[in-house]
C-alpha cells in the first residue's frame, strides 16, 4: 500500500511538472516582459534586417569577373582606352568603378589620377559601412534598455511589498520579477546578436576594402610601366 502510495504520488509530481513545462513557454516569458519588450522587439528587427542587407551588399561588392584584371591590363597596354572603360561600366563592382574613374583620367599626372581614384574608393567604403553605425549602437542600446526593465521591475515588485502591508504572495511578486528578469534576457540576447553581427560584418568590409587597394596599386603599375 505504502509502495503504490508512493508510486502515485511520484506520477502525480511528474504530471505537475511537465503540465507546468508545457505552461511556461518561450512566448509566454516574453509577454510576460512588459512594455520595455517593444523597444527590443523592434532592436532586434532592425538588426537583422542591416545584417541581412549589408551582408547582401558586401558580398556583390567583392565579386570581381574572373579575368577582370588582365582584360584592363590588355587593353589599356594596347591603348584602347574607350573598350577597358567599356569593360568597367559593365562590372557593378567598386573595383571596376575606381579602375574606371583612373582610366579616365590617363593623360594626367599620376598623383592626379591616385587621387581620383582615392576619391572613388572613399565613396566605396562609405556606400559599404552605411548603417554599420546604426548596428553597433543597437548592439550597447538594447541590453540598457533591457536593464531599464529590470529597474522597472524591481519597482513594480517593491510596490507591491508595500501595499500588502508585509503578507505577500509569490504570485503577486511574480509579476515584478518576471519583468525583470525577462527584460534583462532579452536586451542581453539582443545586444549579443547585434555586436557579432557588426564585428562579422566590419571583418567582411574589411577584405573588400584590401582588394580595392590591392587593385588600384595593380593599375597604378600598370601605367608606370614603360611602352
Amino acid at each position: 500500500m505504502i509502495l503504490l502510495q508512493i508510486t502515485t504520488d511520484t506520477a502525480t509530481d511528474t504530471t505537475a511538472v511537465e503540465n507546468v513545462g508545457e505552461t511556461v513557454r518561450v512566448i509566454d516569458l516574453l509577454f510576460k516582459g512588459g512594455y520595455v519588450m517593444i523597444p527590443l522587439l523592434l532592436l532586434s528587427i532592425m538588426a537583422i534586417y542591416i545584417f541581412v542587407e549589408r551582408i547582401l551588399t558586401i558580398q556583390r561588392a567583392s565579386k570581381v569577373p574572373e579575368q577582370f584584371t588582365e582584360k584592363i591590363r590588355a587593353l589599356v597596354s594596347s591603348g584602347d582606352i574607350s573598350g577597358a572603360r567599356l569593360v568597367c561600366s559593365q562590372t557593378d563592382s567598386p573595383v571596376a568603378r575606381m579602375i574606371e574613374k583612373g582610366i579616365s583620367r590617363i593623360g594626367s599626372p599620376l598623383k592626379t589620377i591616385e587621387a581620383s581614384i582615392e576619391n572613388v574608393g572613399k565613396i566605396e567604403i562609405y556606400r559599404l559601412e552605411k548603417n554599420l553605425n546604426l548596428l553597433a549602437t543597437i548592439s550597447g542600446a538594447a541590453p540598457m534598455i533591457g536593464f531599464l526593465g529590470t529597474v522597472t521591475g524591481m519597482i513594480q515588485a517593491f510596490v507591491a511589498i508595500a501595499q500588502e502591508e508585509g503578507n505577500v504572495s509569490p504570485q503577486l511578486l511574480s509579476t515584478g520579477i518576471y519583468e525583470a528578469m525577462v527584460t534583462t534576457a532579452a536586451g542581453l540576447v539582443v545586444g549579443i546578436m547585434a555586436y557579432l553581427g557588426y564585428n562579422y560584418l566590419v571583418s567582411q568590409v574589411d577584405k573588400v576594402v584590401h582588394k580595392m587597394e590591392y587593385n588600384s596599386i595593380d593599375f597604378i603599375d600598370l601605367l608606370q610601366e614603360p611602352r
